[in-house]
């Protein structure tokens, strides 16, 4: 199990690692995150949701992903609300005081310790994740994703440092003190992430650290920006504010606050001369060559921030001169010309009025669709691959395909080919949907990316650096394998 001394130390990224070296090693390995805050997930082949993170994990891991890996998935709506997704299904809205009463939160922890047992008892090693830090002691009676779960696992535990953001000596250290004697007896080693230069400049801070805590530190892993990985939440949006370039194609990203599953667009920002930024300023959205509109965990609210802070007239004004402008799912529902609630899944606020750019309109309902899809695009034979996950119905009275889905259902509307919208997430990883999202900008001539093959580069280009700077002998001995 990979823990942390804070949130956003490396855990997701070093498990993927992880996934990918005892695949290597000819073991059949799987993640497993108890629980898992996140915007950005995915729908397995079952039809049932999990966080992104788990998905990348379980790729890299080589096998499908499954929800016993994920089985809690907590979706912010607001401030102090969030979805409960349970096995993959949403359980109903929680507040945090609902979520962490004793009786809720008992019944959470037995779900989750039964899914890791039956994961376990099909996987070796079952790679585990925890959330957050592990010294939040006000929240020790009611974890169910961290000490409280490697305890019941048995885990070989690993305590994560950043020691790019400071106070490396000081967060371990208080760390491993304040956790209970039993737990502490699980932690097997430390490692630190994200050193710049050379670390063997840290040698004494190795040694340091070893005597303090009288856990060895398993491995220095340098600060990497040539290796791409899928980040797991918003969190990883703070590196990605890159703004207009003054050549190459220009593609804004309209920054909402809900925003759900900005890995959509990973693949798109890979393309040679692509220059893909995350904004919400109006200025910004104008001088870009192609403007789209993000998926929403809450479609309304963000529809009316968009209002509010200027950036949907800049969107209206681009489409009017003649900019490429898309959306994918609550961007999709936003394109259109009504967005109405009449089950209060979002809010209190029944109807709000859509952008007009697309003859559409949507009413949220309260069954999720989460399925994985393939299909094909704008009448091209090549097969390509996305998923659906959204509660609402989208209508219009002159259906206008965008994609055919593989038992011939229709997906999204085209307006032109400057104009479109659909319900797919993944739709940009297919190399034939970006060429043509290129070519309607006018630059994007003679442009291509394999994005699966470079997803398996990563994974290996990852497991290699790990075992160059880990040691991961030692790790393995852990485990008694």
């Amino acid at each position: 199990m990979f823990v942390g001394t804070a949130s956003d130390v490396g855990k997701s990224v070093i498990t993927a690692g992880f996934c990918r070296i005892f695949k290597q090693d000819g073991y059949y390995p799987a993640p497993f995150k108890a629980q898992n805050m996140s915007l950005n997930s995915y729908a397995t082949a079952q039809g049932l949701e999990i966080g992104r993170a788990q998905a990348v994990q379980a790729e890299a891991a080589g096998v499908d992903c499954h929800t016993d890996m994920n089985p809690v998935l907590l979706k912010p709506t607001n401030d102090k609300t969030s979805q409960l997704v349970l096995h993959g299904k949403p359980a109903g809205n929680r507040s945090a005081m609902e979520y962490f009463s004793s009786t809720h939160n008992d019944a959470l922890f037995e779900e989750v310790k039964q899914a890791y047992d039956r994961l376990a008892a099909q996987h070796f090693p079952v790679v585990m994740e925890g959330a957050g830090s592990i010294s939040e002691i006000n929240l020790w009676s009611r974890d169910i994703v961290n000490m409280r779960m490697a305890k019941h696992a048995n885990a070989a535990v690993y305590l994560i440092a950043d020691i790019d953001r400071g106070g490396i000596f000081g967060s371990i250290y208080g760390s491993l003190e304040l956790l209970p004697k039993d737990h502490r007896e699980l932690v097997k080693g430390i490692i630190i992430n994200k050193f710049r230069g050379d670390s063997q400049l840290f040698d004494d801070g190795r040694r340091q650290l070893e005597q303090l805590t009288g856990i060895p530190v398993t491995g220095v892993l340098p600060y990497f920006r040539d290796i791409h990985i899928e980040e797991e939440d918003s969190v990883a949006l703070a590196h990605k504010q890159r703004r207009l370039a003054s050549h190459g194609v220009n593609v804004a990203v309209v920054l909402l606050r809900h925003m759900s599953n900005f890995t959509d667009f990973n693949a798109l920002e890979k393309y040679p001369s692509v220059n893909l930024f995350y904004t919400d300023d109006p200025v910004e959205i104008l001088a870009a060559d192609i403007i789209i509109l993000p998926g929403s965990k809450n479609t309304i609210a963000d529809l009316i921030g968009i209002r509010n802070n200027g950036t949907a007239a800049a969107i209206l004004q681009a489409r009017e001169q003649g900019k490429v402008v898309i959306g994918i799912c609550g961007g999709y529902q936003m394109m259109g010309n009504r967005i109405s609630d009449p089950f209060g899944i979002e809010g209190s606020i029944v109807t709000v009025p859509g952008l007009g750019i697309l003859p559409i309109s949507t009413v949220l309902e309260e069954d999720k669709v989460t399925l994985q899809r393939s299909f094909q695009f704008r009448g091209d034979t090549t097969l390509c691959s996305g998923y659906e996950i959204h509660m609402g119905r989208t209508v219009s009275p002159q259906p206008s395909p965008v994609n055919i889905l593989s038992d011939g259902t229709p997906d999204g509307y085209w307006l032109s080919e400057q104009c479109w919208g659909t319900y797919l997430h993944g739709i940009l990883d297919n190399d034939t949907v970006i060429k043509q999202l290129l070519h309607a900008c006018g630059k994007g001539k003679n442009m291509t990316f394999d994005y699966h093959q470079f997803r398996q580069q990563q994974y290996d280009k990852l497991a290699a650096l790990m075992r160059e700077h880990l040691d991961v002998e030692a790790v393995y001995k852990s485990l008694r394998i």
